[in-house]
Protein backbone atom coordinates (compact mmCIF):
# COMPACT_ATOMS: atom_id res chain seq x y z
CA UNK A 1 0.00 0.00 0.00
CA UNK A 2 2.99 2.67 1.05
CA UNK A 3 4.83 1.60 -2.58
CA UNK A 4 1.86 2.48 -4.65
CA UNK A 5 1.13 5.78 -2.81
CA UNK A 6 4.84 5.95 -3.29
CA UNK A 7 4.45 5.47 -6.76
CA UNK A 8 1.43 7.86 -7.05
CA UNK A 9 3.37 10.64 -5.07
CA UNK A 10 6.46 10.74 -8.16
CA UNK A 11 3.88 10.43 -11.15
CA UNK A 12 1.92 13.53 -9.86
CA UNK A 13 5.53 15.18 -9.03
CA UNK A 14 6.97 14.14 -12.62
CA UNK A 15 3.82 15.64 -13.79
CA UNK A 16 3.92 18.78 -12.87
CA UNK A 17 7.48 19.27 -13.21
CA UNK A 18 7.18 18.32 -16.79
CA UNK A 19 4.87 21.34 -17.53
CA UNK A 20 7.73 23.47 -16.55
CA UNK A 21 10.40 22.15 -19.25
CA UNK A 22 10.92 23.90 -22.56
CA UNK A 23 10.93 22.68 -25.93
CA UNK A 24 14.55 22.66 -26.43
CA UNK A 25 15.25 20.63 -22.91
CA UNK A 26 13.13 17.95 -23.50
CA UNK A 27 14.23 17.85 -26.95
CA UNK A 28 17.76 17.19 -26.04
CA UNK A 29 16.59 14.72 -23.34
CA UNK A 30 14.57 12.76 -26.02
CA UNK A 31 17.53 12.78 -28.75
CA UNK A 32 19.79 11.37 -25.56
CA UNK A 33 17.54 8.45 -24.69
CA UNK A 34 17.46 7.78 -28.54
CA UNK A 35 20.94 6.71 -28.00
CA UNK A 36 21.08 5.59 -24.66
CA UNK A 37 17.77 3.11 -24.99
CA UNK A 38 19.35 0.84 -27.94
CA UNK A 39 22.81 1.09 -26.47
CA UNK A 40 22.06 -0.28 -22.79
CA UNK A 41 19.80 -2.30 -24.68
CA UNK A 42 23.07 -4.17 -26.28
CA UNK A 43 24.61 -4.34 -23.52
CA UNK A 44 22.10 -6.32 -21.75
CA UNK A 45 23.88 -10.10 -22.24
CA UNK A 46 27.28 -8.94 -21.40
CA UNK A 47 25.91 -7.26 -18.44
CA UNK A 48 23.65 -10.42 -17.68
CA UNK A 49 27.25 -12.19 -18.41
CA UNK A 50 28.44 -10.49 -15.25
CA UNK A 51 25.81 -11.96 -12.56
CA UNK A 52 25.49 -15.79 -13.89
CA UNK A 53 29.08 -15.94 -14.27
CA UNK A 54 30.37 -15.31 -10.72
CA UNK A 55 26.94 -16.20 -8.72
CA UNK A 56 28.24 -19.80 -8.84
CA UNK A 57 31.42 -19.47 -7.38
CA UNK A 58 30.54 -17.52 -5.11
CA UNK A 59 27.44 -19.92 -3.83
CA UNK A 60 30.08 -22.43 -4.01
CA UNK A 61 32.46 -20.60 -2.01
CA UNK A 62 29.53 -19.70 0.60
CA UNK A 63 28.70 -24.12 0.69
CA UNK A 64 32.28 -25.11 0.95
CA UNK A 65 32.99 -22.17 4.01
CA UNK A 66 30.15 -23.89 5.82
CA UNK A 67 31.70 -27.27 6.07
CA UNK A 68 34.90 -25.01 7.96
CA UNK A 69 35.37 -25.20 11.21
CA UNK A 70 36.00 -22.29 13.63
CA UNK A 71 37.11 -18.83 12.43
CA UNK A 72 37.93 -20.07 9.35
CA UNK A 73 33.95 -20.67 8.56
CA UNK A 74 33.11 -17.66 9.49
CA UNK A 75 35.73 -15.55 7.60
CA UNK A 76 34.78 -17.81 4.25
CA UNK A 77 30.93 -16.78 5.35
CA UNK A 78 31.58 -12.95 5.29
CA UNK A 79 33.73 -13.20 2.19
CA UNK A 80 31.25 -15.07 0.44
CA UNK A 81 28.30 -12.74 1.39
CA UNK A 82 30.31 -9.73 0.61
CA UNK A 83 30.87 -11.04 -3.20
CA UNK A 84 26.81 -12.23 -3.51
CA UNK A 85 26.39 -8.79 -2.37
CA UNK A 86 28.45 -7.31 -5.23
CA UNK A 87 26.89 -9.27 -8.00
CA UNK A 88 23.38 -8.84 -6.21
CA UNK A 89 23.52 -4.58 -6.08
CA UNK A 90 24.55 -5.22 -9.89
CA UNK A 91 21.48 -7.63 -10.79
CA UNK A 92 19.07 -5.41 -8.98
CA UNK A 93 20.78 -2.47 -10.62
CA UNK A 94 21.05 -3.91 -13.79
CA UNK A 95 17.04 -4.66 -14.00
CA UNK A 96 16.15 -1.06 -12.92
CA UNK A 97 17.99 0.68 -15.51
CA UNK A 98 16.83 -2.13 -18.49
CA UNK A 99 13.21 -1.78 -16.95
CA UNK A 100 13.84 2.57 -17.23
CA UNK A 101 14.92 2.44 -20.76
CA UNK A 102 12.12 0.05 -22.13
CA UNK A 103 9.94 2.95 -21.65
CA UNK A 104 11.49 5.57 -23.42
CA UNK A 105 9.39 8.43 -23.33
CA UNK A 106 8.64 8.15 -19.46
CA UNK A 107 12.34 8.67 -19.42
CA UNK A 108 13.30 11.62 -21.88
CA UNK A 109 10.49 13.20 -19.79
CA UNK A 110 12.50 12.60 -16.29
CA UNK A 111 15.22 13.45 -17.98
CA UNK A 112 14.11 16.79 -18.95
CA UNK A 113 12.73 17.47 -15.35
CA UNK A 114 16.02 16.32 -14.22
CA UNK A 115 18.16 18.84 -16.43
CA UNK A 116 16.04 21.57 -15.32
CA UNK A 117 16.81 20.87 -11.57
CA UNK A 118 20.36 21.83 -12.14
CA UNK A 119 21.63 24.80 -11.46
CA UNK A 120 23.58 24.78 -15.06
CA UNK A 121 20.94 24.18 -17.32
CA UNK A 122 22.42 24.97 -19.87
CA UNK A 123 25.55 23.56 -19.68
CA UNK A 124 23.97 20.42 -18.84
CA UNK A 125 21.42 20.47 -21.56
CA UNK A 126 24.44 20.92 -24.24
CA UNK A 127 26.13 17.83 -23.32
CA UNK A 128 22.81 16.17 -23.75
CA UNK A 129 22.69 17.45 -26.89
CA UNK A 130 26.12 16.19 -27.92
CA UNK A 131 24.96 12.74 -26.77
CA UNK A 132 22.04 12.43 -28.52
CA UNK A 133 24.38 13.23 -31.51
CA UNK A 134 26.58 10.88 -30.99
CA UNK A 135 26.61 7.54 -30.06
CA UNK A 136 28.77 4.28 -29.74
CA UNK A 137 30.72 2.96 -26.76
CA UNK A 138 31.57 6.80 -25.20
CA UNK A 139 27.71 7.07 -24.23
CA UNK A 140 28.27 6.25 -20.52
CA UNK A 141 31.39 8.73 -20.42
CA UNK A 142 29.25 11.25 -22.13
CA UNK A 143 26.20 11.17 -19.89
CA UNK A 144 28.82 11.47 -17.09
CA UNK A 145 29.80 14.41 -18.61
CA UNK A 146 26.61 16.33 -19.03
CA UNK A 147 26.83 16.36 -15.26
CA UNK A 148 30.18 17.44 -14.69
CA UNK A 149 30.83 20.34 -12.76
CA UNK A 150 26.99 20.95 -12.38
CA UNK A 151 26.80 21.77 -8.69
CA UNK A 152 24.26 19.37 -6.61
CA UNK A 153 22.04 21.82 -3.64
CA UNK A 154 20.08 19.54 -1.64
CA UNK A 155 17.11 20.65 -4.09
CA UNK A 156 18.82 18.48 -6.76
CA UNK A 157 19.05 15.55 -4.38
CA UNK A 158 15.40 15.70 -3.18
CA UNK A 159 13.95 16.16 -6.94
CA UNK A 160 16.04 13.21 -8.77
CA UNK A 161 14.99 11.05 -5.86
CA UNK A 162 11.05 11.08 -6.82
CA UNK A 163 12.36 10.58 -10.52
CA UNK A 164 11.73 6.58 -10.56
CA UNK A 165 13.52 5.79 -14.12
CA UNK A 166 15.95 9.28 -14.57
CA UNK A 167 17.59 9.08 -11.18
CA UNK A 168 20.08 6.52 -12.17
CA UNK A 169 20.77 8.34 -15.04
CA UNK A 170 21.92 11.20 -13.12
CA UNK A 171 24.24 11.80 -9.82
CA UNK A 172 24.24 10.78 -7.18
CA UNK A 173 23.13 7.16 -8.14
CA UNK A 174 24.98 7.25 -11.75
CA UNK A 175 28.63 7.16 -9.75
CA UNK A 176 27.04 4.37 -7.96
CA UNK A 177 26.24 2.41 -11.08
CA UNK A 178 29.58 2.80 -12.42
CA UNK A 179 31.36 2.41 -9.11
CA UNK A 180 28.94 -1.23 -9.17
CA UNK A 181 29.94 -2.18 -12.60
CA UNK A 182 33.50 -1.86 -12.14
CA UNK A 183 33.17 -4.22 -8.79
CA UNK A 184 30.56 -6.55 -10.75
CA UNK A 185 33.91 -6.87 -13.52
CA UNK A 186 36.34 -7.66 -10.59
CA UNK A 187 34.17 -10.10 -8.86
CA UNK A 188 34.64 -12.53 -12.19
CA UNK A 189 38.03 -13.24 -11.44
CA UNK A 190 37.83 -12.51 -7.71
CA UNK A 191 35.27 -15.23 -7.40
CA UNK A 192 36.84 -17.65 -9.36
CA UNK A 193 40.19 -17.33 -7.25
CA UNK A 194 38.55 -17.25 -3.78
CA UNK A 195 36.48 -20.21 -4.52
CA UNK A 196 40.16 -22.39 -5.98
CA UNK A 197 41.83 -21.12 -2.93
CA UNK A 198 39.03 -22.67 -0.67
CA UNK A 199 38.74 -26.09 -2.46
CA UNK A 200 42.32 -26.45 -2.16
CA UNK A 201 42.44 -25.97 1.82
CA UNK A 202 39.46 -27.84 2.07
CA UNK A 203 41.26 -30.67 -0.09
CA UNK A 204 44.48 -30.23 1.84
CA UNK A 205 42.14 -30.02 5.30
CA UNK A 206 43.83 -26.82 6.30
CA UNK A 207 40.02 -25.21 6.87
Amino acid sequence: MRMRGTGRRANEYVRNAAGRVDGGTQEAATRAVQVLAPTIRLLRLPSLALVVVPLPLELATLLLALTWDGTARWVGVVVALLMLGVTGFFALRRKRILDAVNQPAALATELAVAINLADRVEETRGVLTQLGGGGGWRVFSRLQGAWRGASMPARWIEGVSDLPRARYFVPPRLGTTITGTFAALWMVPVSLVVLLLALVGTAAGTF
